[in-house]
């Protein structure tokens, strides 16, 4: 089975592109997503020991604790050290069960993929992107979304012409749904010819 990252910096339709990989029949593993289970079960008691008054009614409450961590480097890398080994053994059991669903490519959507030298642990990357008017419009018509709320995050992530520059693939999403359908159509036909190469 060959291993596709997906990434994408904020508001560029990571999300999107990942639900019409999944539409392709494609299995794909959402790191955001399981960051919010583990937020509301495993993870909460020892989030809540390492930053007091971070949870509510036994679940993380994301707000609170990102008002802790968001522009404290130190207080990031504790959540991660917490947080990260239960995402990977999500991850993992999401892999095996993939493997044995028979499925010849399957999607780990990443956001901090580059970030975190995730690129290492798949065979090819993908990454979305939009024109940087469209992804300040989208981002900023969400709730709770500051300017400066959007450039501390920024500020975190790889800058777009980066990213893209290392990708293998590259969906822009500025055109609506069908052009990404039909560019997903092509990495799906190019990726099975690779060869797998993650370590």
């Amino acid at each position: 089975m060959l291993l596709l990252g997906l990434t994408g910096s904020i508001g560029m339709g990571k999300s999107t592109t990942a639900k019409l990989f999944e539409e392709a029949g494609v299995p794909v593993y959402d790191a955001d997503a399981t960051v919010h289970k583990v937020y509301e079960g495993e993870a909460a008691p020892a989030v809540e020991a390492a930053f007091p008054g971070s949870t509510v009614n036994g679940k993380v409450d994301r707000q609170k604790l990102s008002a802790m961590v968001v522009n404290d480097a130190d207080a990031m890398k504790k959540l991660e050290t917490i947080v990260h080994p239960m995402l990977r053994s999500h991850q993992l059991r999401f892999l095996s069960d993939a493997e044995k669903s028979g499925a010849p490519v399957a999607v780990l959507d990443v956001p901090l993929l580059y970030e975190t030298g995730g690129e290492n642990r798949v065979d090819a990357v993908v990454v979305v992107t939009t024109a940087p008017e469209i992804q300040r419009e989208r981002i900023l018509a969400r709730d709770n979304m500051t300017p400066e709320k959007l450039d501390a995050i920024l500020a975190r992530q790889l800058p777009d012409a980066e990213k893209r520059k290392r990708a293998d693939f590259v969906v822009d999403t500025s055109h609506g749904l069908d052009p990404v359908r039909q560019q997903i159509g092509e990495i799906l036909r190019e990726v099975v010819k690779m060869r797998r190469r993650r370590s």
